[in-house]
This record gives structure tokens, C-alpha cells and sequence, in this order.
């Protein structure tokens, strides 16, 4: 395979997943590129090895089920695009259930094998900062452990002072799972505000004993303890951990994210509520909702376990739930357009966990895509964004474009952006036209059944919507 004359290469920045994917796709449509991973020249406190798409944490890459669970349908979209991590996961595959895990070491040698066996592909051993003026394209998959200098760099070029801090999350509920019969639509003193209705936040009322029993749990309840190397960060001053809030008087909590003031219960207009927990649409489709002001540290079985005590949460299905980490990751819906260009310096794109995704396998997507725009910006070639109906085109979807901007929407308190990192979920999906309402043997679906159903229908829409995708990018490169 050798390059078009005159051709100049790609330079990708980071060989973790997204880095390394980024690189197969762009080689594999007849581009040079030049990889950049600063180990071992320079090292990180989590990785052990040089080896590229080391996986530091989890051998996981969770559901393969990709009929029913997101994150399996991506598995089947990422090999039917030619996803190299795909390849390497599939050949080192380890016994896990239902779930895609690999032999770590193994995975790794593939991906790393497979890069520096490409005629097309040179790795460089060495550590960027801002990239020279020169290479005029660029994609930067640093992800959560970007190097001090790079952060540095983005944070000088973007304007943006929020990155390398502890993120506090707060949880996104499923709307369809949230009780309407217990819970209510509306805005603290019906204001409306920017785009609103004056009916934005779903309501959840607690009386003064559930108050105190929620208060106590959070106290009580098991926390995540910080890495070693993560101790000396701050937390972030806008997003403190609302178990922290809660250790610090027992009212604290109502009359801060939990105040009842301005809220009328439409299911018993006559009964103050102690205190209530808002839920604010964190999405444009309106199929996911976030807990206002309830970043947390609190471990995920805990999570679980405490918020389905609030009236309304019950049997609520969390799209993500809280977590505590260092991060480094920017305001994609600011700063990249729907291709993953920088706005202030287009020759640089974004790709992997510092564009707002979490998790090994949407990283390596986000990477995958970024390579794609990349080969087909310097083939000059129409950019192709895959249909929002597709596992990528949800995700891309979320880090450019789905997510509700602060200035779009009404705030509980005066604070930070509200964009937050997230696996890929069923939520960020269109919703389906027309759901089955009856199983093959004409049985009435109901409940489970029937979500089970739903997400089926989704599946089956993406991957039939995603070949049609690839048939169209394909002609149009012939």
C-alpha cells in the first residue's frame, strides 16, 4: 500500500484506544499518519507498560449483546466499520458471561503489532504540546491522563480552566422509569426562562422523616477512596459531592439542591413538602433527566440503593450514575463543531475521553470517527456524520450537539458548565416510531417485556440505518 504523491500525513497524538483506532482508519483509507504516544519517555502514574491501548483499569469492554444493550450494539457497528480494537478484543477474548472482556496483555500486543507492521503508519516515541504550526492536521486522544504541558496548551488555546480537576457527576435518570403519579412537572416558581415553559424540572417531594432517613444514608453510605496519585487534587469548587453537602448540618441539603421553596405538588396542592429533589432534561430528545446538585462520591450499589428511596425514583433506571474522578476533558459542545474540529484551530480534532465520552469502547468510536473525517478531509472527500439513529451518531450526537447548554436552560444555582462525560446508552437514541406492542405469539407486551422489546426495535434500526451509512461512504469515495 503506498500513499497518493504530494500527500502529507495525519498526526494523532496518544496511543490509547481512541489514538489507536484513529490511526488504523486513517491508514487504512491509503492516508500516511504519525502516531505520538509520550511512553516511555514519559510515563503516567496508572499505566505499567509502553505497549499502546494498554487498558488500565477493567479488562472489560462489558456487553457484547448487541440486539439489546448499547454498548453491545457499538461492538457490532465498530466491527462492521473495521475497527481495529474490535479485531484485537475479538482474537483475545477471556471467558466473561455476556460481557467482551480480553487478556489485557494480549489485546495490547495485537493493536500494538498491528500499527507498527502498517507500511502507512509511523509511531513516534516522544511527548507534544501544543503541535507545530505546521502539521495541519491533527487529532489529539490524550484522554483522562492528558500530560500537564498538553493540558496546559488546550487550556491557553480554549479559554477553558476546567480541566486535570476531581469531577463531581450527578446521575441521569431514564425519563420513562421515573413515577409520574408521584412526581410532577414544573419550575421553581414557574419561571420560565430561556427556551422554558415554566414547567422543566420533574419534582420529587419528600416528607420531613423520608428527608431525615435520605440524610442519614448519605452519610452513612460507602464512598470510593481516591488513587494515590489523585489525592492532591481539589475538588471542583461548583460541583461539591452532595454527601459532603450532607455532613455538614442536616438542613444544609434543603436549603441548597433540595430546597422545596416555589414548588407546588400537583398531587396534593396542599401539603408542603419538606424538602424536594429536582430533576432537570439533560438531553434535546427530553429521554434523559439529571439529579440538580447531586454529584457523588458514593459507590454504585449505594447509589442504587439511597436515591430509589426518593418518592418518584423508586424504580428508577440510571442511565449513568455519580461518580468522583480526576479528568481532563473539554466543553465539546462549545468548543468542537459536528466533526470534531477545534472552532478557534480547525486543524486540530478531538477525539477518545477528553472530547466527553466515558468507557474504553466509546472512546475507541469517538477515536475510530475522528480517524474517519480525518482520511476523508485530506482525500477531499464529502464528510459523512453517521445517522443519530447509529450507536456513533448517539455518541457524537451527545459531545457536539445533544446535550442542553447551560445558557439554554434554567439553573438551580449559578455554577460551572453542566456537560458531563457518558457511556453510551439507549437514552441518547432517538426514540423509536412505532414500539412492538405484542410478542410473535400475539401476547399483550407489558413492562420488562416490552422495554425489552423497545431496545430490540432500536438496535435493529441503528445497525440496518449504520450499512446503509457505510454503502453511501463508500460510493462517494469511489
Amino acid at each position: 500500500m503506498t500513499a497518493p504523491p504530494m500527500q502529507y500525513a495525519v498526526h494523532v497524538i496518544g496511543g490509547g484506544l481512541a489514538g489507536s483506532e484513529a490511526v488504523w482508519q486513517i491508514a487504512g483509507r491509503g492516508v500516511p499518519v504519525k502516531l505520538h504516544e509520550m511512553r516511555p519517555v514519559c510515563s503516567t502514574a496508572a499505566h505499567r507498560t509502553d505497549g499502546l491501548a494498554e487498558l488500565v483499569c477493567s479488562n472489560s469492554l462489558r456487553s457484547d449483546d448487541k440486539e439489546n444493550n448499547a454498548v453491545g450494539l457499538l461492538h457490532e457497528e465498530m466491527r462492521r466499520l473495521g475497527s481495529l480494537v474490535m479485531r484485537a478484543a475479538d482474537a483475545n477474548q477471556v471467558p466473561a458471561g455476556g460481557a467482551l472482556a480480553v487478556d489485557r496483555d494480549g489485546f495490547s500486543a495485537a493493536i500494538t503489532r498491528a500499527l507498527a507492521e502498517h507500511p502507512l503508519i509511523e509511531i513516534c516515541r516522544e511527548e507534544i504540546a501544543l503541535p507545530p504550526q505546521e502539521w495541519d492536521s491533527v487529532i489529539v486522544a490524550t484522554g483522562p491522563l492528558t500530560s500537564p504541558a498538553l493540558a496546559d496548551a488546550i487550556r491557553s488555546l480554549t479559554g477553558e480552566d476546567a480541566l486535570a480537576f476531581f469531577d463531581a457527576i450527578a446521575p441521569i435518570v431514564h425519563r420513562d422509569s421515573i413515577d409520574m403519579s408521584v412526581a410532577w412537572f414544573q419550575s421553581r416558581y414557574d419561571k420560565v426562562g430561556p427556551g422554558g415553559s415554566g414547567a422543566d424540572y420533574i419534582n420529587c417531594p419528600l416528607d420531613r422523616s423520608q428527608y431525615e432517613s435520605f440524610v442519614a444514608a448519605l452519610v452513612a453510605g460507602d464512598k470510593t477512596s481516591f488513587h494515590e496519585w489523585e489525592a492532591t487534587t481539589p475538588y471542583f469548587d461548583g460541583c461539591l459531592p452532595i454527601e459532603v453537602m450532607a455532613e455538614r448540618g442536616p438542613e444544609t441539603l434543603r436549603h441548597g439542591p433540595m430546597k422545596p421553596v416555589g414548588l407546588t405538588n400537583e398531587h396534593n396542592p396542599h401539603e408542603k413538602a419538606h424538602a424536594i429533589v429536582q430533576l432537570r432534561q439533560d438531553n434535546k430528545l427530553g429521554t434523559l433527566f439529571n439529579m440538580v446538585g447531586f454529584q457523588t462520591k458514593l459507590k454504585h450499589g449505594e447509589q442504587t440503593r439511597i436515591f430509589r428511596t426518593i418518592p418518584g425514583l423508586e424504580h428508577a433506571e440510571f442511565a449513568r450514575l455519580g461518580g468522583l474522578h480526576r479528568n481532563t476533558f473539554l466543553n465539546s459542545p462549545k468548543l468542537l463543531d459536528g466533526t470534531l474540529r477545534l472552532k478557534a484551530m480547525p486543524r486540530l480534532r478531538f477525539a477518545g475521553q477528553i472530547t466527553g465520552c466515558e468507557g474504553y469502547v466509546e472512546s475507541a468510536a469517538i477515536g475510530l470517527l475522528a480517524g474517519r473525517f480525518a482520511a476523508a478531509e485530506r482525500l477531499g472527500e464529502p464528510l459523512s456524520l453517521p445517522p443519530p439513529t447509529t450507536a456513533h451518531g448517539a455518541l457524537i450526537g451527545h459531545i457536539t450537539c445533544g446535550h442542553i447548554m447551560g445558557d439554554q436552560a434554567e439553573t438551580i444555582e449559578p455554577g460551572p458548565r453542566s456537560f458531563q462525560p457518558m457511556n453510551v446508552n439507549f437514552g441518547l437514541f432517538p426514540p423509536i416510531a412505532q414500539i412492538p406492542s405484542r410478542s410473535a405469539d400475539g401476547q399483550r407486551l407489558r413492562g420488562v417485556e416490552k422495554t425489552k422489546a423497545k431496545r430490540r426495535a432500536i438496535c435493529a434500526r441503528a445497525l440496518a440505518d449504520l450499512d446503509q451509512w457505510i454503502g453511501g461512504a463508500r460510493l462517494a469515495a469511489e
